[in-house]
């Protein structure tokens, strides 16, 4: 798997480690038994770059979390769509506002840590092809997203 962990300037020794961001990416990827050659990209970044892609590719004018952006259509392998040179899949891009994590977690009584754990499943699975928009499916998205992180945090314990 290749993973990329970008920050924006200025962000970069904040929490949370391109390395652990890494391994949630891989775990999420794992539990849902992506292409050992899956391609996925993370950007921790500020609000303010956030609310703008937000509101200039998805017309949403207001701050969010976690944004996805995958690169495959979800039946890209049926449509019979030649795999790139490289081997690899690039699944997407996932951005997360650090400071809304931030902000998100002490409302919610829990780290920062975990907090960006949440954001990064829940963007793997929007570029796995998962969505919440409907209750059924949403409710199916939350309850990987919990079984996901209740792996990593045990995986973590030991």
């Amino acid at each position: 798997m290749e993973i990329t962990v970008l920050f924006d300037e200025g962000l970069e020794g904040n929490l949370p480690s391109s390395e652990w961001l890494k391994t949630v990416v891989e775990h999420a990827l794992a539990a849902e038994g992506a292409s050992h050659s899956s391609e996925v990209s993370v950007l921790i970044a500020e609000q303010e770059k956030v609310h703008e892609l937000n509101r200039a590719y998805l017309d949403e004018d207001r701050p969010t979390d976690v944004l996805s952006f995958p690169m495959l259509a979800p039946d890209a392998d049926k449509a019979g769509f030649v795999a790139p040179p490289d081997g690899l899949v690039h699944l997407g891009e996932i951005i997360i506002s650090l400071p809304q994590a931030v902000q998100q977690a002490q409302e919610r009584g829990h780290s920062a840590s975990r907090e960006i754990a949440i954001l990064t499943i829940h963007g793997v699975l929007h570029l796995l092809g998962y969505d919440h928009a409907e209750p059924g499916p949403g409710r199916e998205m939350r309850r990987r997203e919990k079984e996901i992180l209740d792996g990593i945090e045990t995986e973590q314990k030991k």
